[in-house]
């Protein structure tokens, strides 16, 4: 977009009372604004890199095809080639180029200067060429055609052509060779006919022209559309202001770096379009003015490049200002564009206008703020909140709230009231309709946002002084009250096993595949989900180069945007390697096949693994979330399982098996790429029982190694990434319970006896567990009474020295565990094994009295 900046001495900030055509003829001349498109007569090159028309074989003058490089002819042998194996930068290289087939202009004759062409290979007027054919030079040599030339002389032209078109006629009656046959074709309306005059042929002047029904031919003319030619775009006889809107909407569109397809078929059908309805101006058609058009009337395409051009003629004709008198909002006079949406945010749907203006503000200081929010979600929820407090004060409130001095309140509680009702018994929104006409259900969840943003907008208007201003009472600006910050709803469960066999079974998985009617790579895109438990978006938009080996290991990089990580790498399983190295191949294929060469070192990092098919003209644009998820629905739908299943499951269920595999909440959270423990808990659902498995795999050596305190089950240190890629954490190593951690020496831990005696705190096959921490705590607490309560100070400088192998495994532990981000909950963990206390061995009780009356063997009298 070109802005515009006000002319010196000018202080209206307001552009509605500015003529329409003056803005556009000023962007048009400045200059930024490409030369090409500033002609009524836009002559687009062959090869334009947005416009392209003319068939990518090298030399060939024919039209390309819609979506194809190739023009028709070349595209039937290309599908034969394609059968055969061919590839297509081969086949490119190898046809034959073809001469244009028809509507192309010869230009001008080559004696005539006034009169155009009308053969490719003489390049001489209809009368030379006649002359060349028929007279007395038929009888030359056709390879003297040069020499003849230099002896011939110019003959007088017909003038421009009389259908409102730029071009030279080609005879008498005044039309150009197109708008000739079109004549022809039409059955010559007004019978118009030059009169054949003895002696004035030779001297080539314009004969005398007859008419049958002379405002007959003239009406035909007015009427007649413009010619056409490959890659010209033809304005000429089109309204000023159209022609400019057109322009620069031709220039927009090229600027742009993900743009739809336009081709000069459909640019001139939009002409056309124009032309017939008698159209002065593209925003006439805006909204009511075609939607309801039938494809006869107005094409897909013409209603794509319309739709487009009258959104970005928003901005010309609209400054920020005007906007907020007109009830909308353009996110490209901030700079901003979220993604997949348009600048146009439409809040006319809020009837008061002074809430329509507190929205706007409001909605504007966050487009300026830093921390503007990264989609659009915020925004539509502001809205519904105006909305909704909107239509109802428009029902409920004096004035129908138009008048915000009288709103007290009252006004804003029976707000409240009417949404918390609304929740409660399931009812339709007042104000919000749907895409299909329905009003939306309110819930608890929708009235948690339309509280919030309500109150945010209330409040906004007692900072920005906008309360004081309009009148408003303080009652009824902070009487809606907060909404709450947590989402009322369950978190997701993981899939249970017969769902995660179901979603995983090869039969199953085919039924996706043919979903993919394009083959852009659904099934890769879900199994890379179930085995990484990436978020869905991160899959979807993985680039082209995601994956390699290092050192031998596979691995994935992708970019964790809602986290703000991007180029993280994890390794990833050989399948999940060779089915996205796979899908590798054929993303190449696609973009060969599409523009018949391969990829340069420097589009390579840009392209997207996955595709799309829409607005991608460089492939750097993947498929939307949307599409996949609209048929992961169908597939899920499909199945039967019994449940609304989502993608997003499959991330809950992977935590949870990493927790079970030993993996701990700092293990968890970094590989998932979370913000914090908290929302990986959220994941994995953590009981005591969970946690105690995941305190187990924490080792440290025992008192009796060489080195107490060493972390033996990982490495809670920095490490660069070529050394991260060949460390794998040990959950496999071999041991046994014993008195506060485990044993590793294989006999024992295989059955039998231990050597040593169960001198386990001198033994260097002892290990400390995480499990363990209280447990060691009070053993040093115990050793520290014993040392305080001795003696003399010789005795106690023993004890400790005694006790310092197992002080500092203890402090090895504790560093273990305040490293992984787990000591807190070691900590709160007291008993090793609580449910080993449900065992008949915990649960045999004897009374004290009854065991000290027990008698020796020897004074037994024979009672039982």
């Amino acid at each position: 977009m070109i802005p515009l900046t006000l002319l010196p001495g000018r202080t209206d900030t307001t552009r509605i009372d500015r003529d329409r055509l003056e803005l556009l003829t000023a962007l048009i001349e400045a200059p930024s604004f490409d030369p090409l498109f500033r002609h009524t007569l836009i002559f687009i090159p062959a090869q334009h890199p947005v416009f392209a028309w003319q068939c990518g074989i090298d030399g060939c003058e024919r039209i390309r095809r819609v979506s194809h490089n190739l023009c028709g002819s070349h595209y039937l042998e290309w599908e034969q080639a394609e059968r055969a194996g061919q590839t297509k930068r081969a086949f490119m290289n190898a046809a034959t180029p073809l001469p244009a087939a028809r509507g192309v202009d010869y230009g001008r004759c080559r004696i005539c200067p006034d009169r155009p062409a009308i053969s490719p290979t003489t390049r001489l007027c209809h009368q030379h060429q006649q002359r060349w054919q028929y007279g007395a030079a038929a009888r030359l040599d056709r390879n003297h055609l040069d020499q003849w030339i230099l002896a011939q002389h110019a003959l007088p032209g017909y003038g421009s052509c009389k259908a409102r078109c730029p071009f030279l006629a080609c005879g008498s009656v005044g039309l150009c060779i197109q708008h000739q046959s079109r004549y022809q074709t039409a059955k010559r309306p007004g019978g118009a006919r030059s009169e054949h005059i003895h002696g004035r042929v030779k001297d080539g002047r314009p004969l005398p022209v007859a008419y049958d029904d002379e405002p007959a031919f003239h009406a035909w003319c007015d009427t007649t559309e413009p010619v056409t030619q490959p890659g010209l775009v033809n304005l000429h006889g089109l309204p000023p202001l159209l022609t400019a809107e057109i322009q620069w909407g031709l220039h927009a569109h090229a600027q742009s770096a993900q743009h739809s397809e336009w081709t000069t078929n459909g640019i001139r059908n939009t002409i056309k379009h124009c032309w017939r309805g008698g159209i002065t101006s593209l925003m006439d058609l805006h909204d009511e003015g075609y939607k309801d058009l039938t494809h006869k009337q107005m094409d897909s395409e013409v209603r794509k490049i319309i739709w487009e051009i009258v959104n970005g003629l928003r901005c010309v004709y609209y400054s920020p200002s005007d906007t907020k008198d007109a009830g909308f909002l353009e996110t490209d006079h901030f700079g901003r564009r979220f993604k997949n949406s348009q600048s146009h945010f439409d809040i006319t749907a809020v009837p008061q206008r002074w809430l329509r203006d507190l929205l706007w503000d409001h909605l504007a200081e966050w487009l300026r703020s830093p921390q503007c929010p990264r989609t659009r979600g915020p925004f539509d929820q502001m809205r519904r909140a105006a909305v909704e407090l909107g239509v109802f004060l428009q029902a409920d409130a004096p004035a129908a709230g138009q008048d915000p001095t009288v709103l007290r309140r009252e006004h804003a509680e029976r707000f409240v009231a009417d949404q918390r009702h609304r929740a409660r018994h399931g009812l339709p929104s007042l104000g919000m309709v749907l895409v299909d006409g329905r009003s939306p259900t309110v819930t608890d969840l929708s009235c948690q946002f339309v509280f919030n943003g309500a109150r945010k907008l209330l409040y906004s208007a007692i900072t920005a002084g906008h309360a004081e201003r309009l009148g408003i009472e303080t009652g009824f600006l902070t009487a809606i009250p907060f909404g709450g910050t947590g989402l009322k709803q369950r978190s997701r469960n993981p899939f249970s096993d017969d769902v995660a066999r179901a979603l995983t079974d090869e039969t199953n998985l085919r039924r996706l595949e043919e979903l993919d009617l394009n083959d852009r790579g659904l099934r890769d895109i879900w199994e890379t989900i179930v085995a990484t438990g990436r978020r869905c978006s991160e899959v979807v938009g993985l680039r082209l180069d995601c994956i390699g080996r290092y050192r031998g290991l596979a691995m994935l990089w992708h970019d964790q945007t809602k986290v703000g990580n991007y180029n993280e790498g994890i390794r990833i399983p050989e399948p999940i390697y060779q089915r996205l190295d796979a899908r590798h191949t054929k993303t190449l294929q696609l973009f060969e096949k599409r523009y018949g060469r391969i990829p340069t070192a420097a589009e390579r990092p840009g392209l997207a693994l996955f595709p799309s098919r829409i607005r991608n003209p460089n492939g750097r644009q993947p498929i939307s979330y949307g599409h996949f998820n609209q048929r992961f629905k169908t597939w899920i739908d499909s199945l039967a399982l019994g449940g609304a299943y989502v993608a997003h499951q499959a991330r809950h269920t992977l935590a949870t098996n990493l927790l079970r595999a030993g993996a701990t909440l700092t293990h968890i959270r970094r590989y998932l790429g979370q913000l914090s423990e908290r929302m990986a808990e959220h994941y994995v659902k953590i009981t005591n029982s969970d946690l105690e498995d995941v305190l187990n795999t924490v080792w440290v050596a025992g008192p009796g190694a060489p080195n107490p305190g060493e972390l033996l089950s990982g490495d809670t240190t920095p490490v660069d990434r070529e050394t991260a890629l060949a460390l794998a954490l040990d959950l496999t190593r071999r041991s046994t319970p014993t008195d506060g951690g485990f044993c590793t020496y294989q006999p024992v831990v295989d059955g039998g006896s231990c050597p040593w005696k169960l001198d386990c705190e001198n033994c260097d096959n002892f290990v400390l567990s995480g499990a363990d921490l209280l447990y060691w705590r009070r053993k040093a607490e115990q050793w520290r009474t014993i040392a305080e309560n001795a003696p003399d100070d010789a005795t106690a400088d023993y004890l400790h020295t005694v006790f310092e192998p197992t002080a500092k495994a203890i402090k090895g532990l504790e560093q273990a565990l305040a490293a992984l981000g787990i000591l807190d909950e070691a900590l709160t963990l007291d008993l090793r094994r609580p449910q080993d206390y449900f065992h008949r061995t915990w649960s045999t009780a004897f009374r004290a009295r009854d065991l000290a009356a027990l008698q020796a063997p020897d004074d037994a009298t024979g009672q039982p």
